[in-house]
């Protein structure tokens, strides 16, 4: 599993932007996540059409994001990372400051 931080610029919106872009590309019929469970403010959950993992967002009040990501083998797991990491990169990139990596 592994855990990311993502910290955005002072008064960004990330985690509405990040749930509201992957809204909006289900809705086309189009993307490789799909969100299952509850709809909160405050947590998301996705799972991957292709790598068979999930990734588990939640909002500090802060703002903060941690993204838990977690896949049934190492190299589904890097693919659902290098995934994820490309999706904040395409849509919001200039909202995030700071991306910390927690390894375990």
């Amino acid at each position: 599993m592994k855990i990311l931080e993502i910290v955005p610029r002072p008064r960004a919106r990330l985690f509405g932007t990040l749930v509201d872009k992957e809204d909006s590309i289900q809705r086309k019929g189009r993307g490789t996540y799909v969100r299952v469970g509850r709809k909160s403010n405050s947590a998301a959950r996705w799972k991957h059409k292709k790598y068979g993992g999930s990734v588990e967002l939640s909002r500090d009040p802060d703002e903060t994001i941690t993204a838990k990501i977690r896949a049934s083998g190492p190299e589904n797991e890097i693919g659902l990372l290098r995934s994820f990491l490309g999706f904040v990169e395409r849509h919001s990139d200039d909202r995030v400051a700071t991306i910390t990596i927690h390894y375990r």
